[in-house]
């Protein structure tokens, strides 16, 4: 049995779901709380961060190593093309999705619900531990300064972090049109590399989070302002999610 240790808020695990899902893998989650994930997977690999599994006695960290590892599992419904050309095409792709997307969004969004404890709390919490809400809000003001630090949350950074976005998104509605893919004419890592992490925006129902009803005001235009250019990766999401 496949064992995922993961955050339920984060869109890097979200996409790690997404392809064991996909690959129709049968799998345990241990959702971890916030701060306290480091101890428990520095026990199981050299960084800190999620997502990783742990299937027969081996450990795999991040979201790009997975996919790599369920499809040499599995032969089954591919999601790294097997022709050259287009299997770099598509790992370039996912290398610059997880950089200009997946980090970026996430500086953007947590800018903004770092400063709303009542709201990003639950999020954080959600599915974790009992007691996780309790000690989130205990620890929230230094929890939030190692994020901003580790993350590089900040004003500048925020900004930056949405033209990177916009930047993205152009790009991908560019190359795959209303109905088409990223790679090919065949659903790719790349594409659920590009929906995956864009679910801060998108919101979906199936990713089972306690979105706020009334979120900051800036992220909410943002994500209104973009809504035009999210329809691509709703397609995706809804078709093959």
């Amino acid at each position: 049995m496949i064992i995922l240790y993961q955050f339920p808020i984060s869109h890097f695990c979200e996409k790690a779901r997404w392809a064991l899902d996909y690959k129709g893998q049968e799998y345990k989650v241990k959702n971890l709380m916030p701060g306290a994930h480091i101890k428990a997977i520095k026990k199981l690999a050299e960084k800190s961060s999620v997502p990783v599994i742990e299937h027969d006695r081996k450990v795999v960290q991040g979201s790009a190593e997975i996919i790599n590892y369920l499809d040499g599992l599995s032969s089954d419904k591919p999601l790294t093309p097997v022709e050259p050309g287009a299997r770099s095409a598509a790992l370039e792709w996912e290398k610059y999705l997880d950089r200009e997307i997946g980090v970026s969004i996430r500086c953007y969004c947590y800018h903004y619900l770092l400063t709303r404890p009542d709201q990003v709390i639950p999020m954080l919490a959600h599915r974790g531990p009992w007691y996780g809400k309790w000690v989130l809000r205990l620890g929230f003001g230094k929890l939030s300064k190692i994020m901003r630090k580790h993350m590089r949350i900040n004003d500048e950074t925020a900004a930056d972090s949405l033209r990177r976005i916009q930047a993205a998104l152009t790009r991908i509605n560019e190359r795959a049109g209303s109905d088409g893919y990223l790679v090919g004419d065949y659903f790719t890592r790349a594409d659920l590399t590009a929906a995956a992490l864009l679910t801060p925006f998108l919101q979906p129902e199936t990713f089972d989070i306690p979105w706020p009803q009334d979120p900051p005001p800036t992220l909410a235009q943002t994500v209104k302002e973009l809504k035009p250019q999210l329809q691509w990766a709703q397609r995706i999401y809804d078709r093959y999610r």
